[in-house]
């Protein structure tokens, strides 16, 4: 799916400072993460209407 929105590697380098340390538990894909939230706020969309990418 060529419309997704992704976060480039120096905009996360920039935003790492912020994220939370992990405390015993695995961090998932913090720039998966962040990429859907900003594509669900630019487009309007509920988290069901997401794109599984």
């Amino acid at each position: 799916m060529s419309d997704l929105f992704w976060l480039t590697d120096d905009q996360m380098e920039r935003l790492r400072p912020f994220f939370p340390k992990s405390h015993g538990k695995a961090r998932v894909n913090d720039q998966r993460v962040l990429s859907g939230i900003v594509l669900i706020n630019r487009n309007g969309l509920r988290w069901r209407e997401a794109p599984g990418d």
